[in-house]
């Protein structure tokens, strides 16, 4: 006796099991295994009303996973890619943003802990913190110290 295949409503609870989807991403997986048209969108309809399928736990599961080794940009691309709201990307990524400089400091103390020696150093720091992301300005401070010194100056004053 042959197994039977699962249905797509299994296929999606299934994925959900493993990690947080978007319904754009559960559709890009399992449009291939729609028999019936319509029935992919009906099964999902049914999932995302008994809360199985959340936008809002999809921003904060990614945010979550990511946010420490990204900046802002970085971010927003990987929420814009899971077909996410863009209002909710926005408000999720606002929360955030007091903390990127901390975040962009973290990576950089990681991956080089000593300031550059020289401009060709500098840079190739400054390109590492642009390709995770992380602002502009954010980055020439860390590289160039400043913002290590606000920071250990915020930590001798107690904050």
């Amino acid at each position: 006796m042959a197994a039977s295949q699962p249905s797509l409503k299994g296929r999606a609870l299934r994925l959900l099991s493993g990690r947080e989807y978007s319904r754009a991403e559960l559709e890009r997986k399992l449009v291939s295994f729609e028999e019936v048209p319509g029935s992919l969108a009906q099964a999902l309809d049914a999932l995302q009303a008994k809360g199985f399928i959340s936008e809002q736990r999809v921003i904060e599961s990614v945010l979550h996973r990511r946010a420490g080794k990204l900046g802002g940009a970085r971010l927003r691309q990987e929420l814009q890619g899971k077909g996410l709201d863009p209002d909710l990307v926005s408000a999720a990524l606002a929360q955030m943003q007091g903390s990127e400089g901390e975040r962009a400091l973290a990576v950089w103390r990681k991956k080089f802990g000593v300031p550059p020696a020289d401009t060709q150093a500098a840079a190739r720091q400054m390109r590492f913190l642009a390709t995770r992301g992380f602002a502009t300005e954010t980055i020439r401070r860390v590289v160039s110290g400043r913002l290590a010194e606000d920071v250990d100056v915020g930590a001798d004053l107690g904050d």
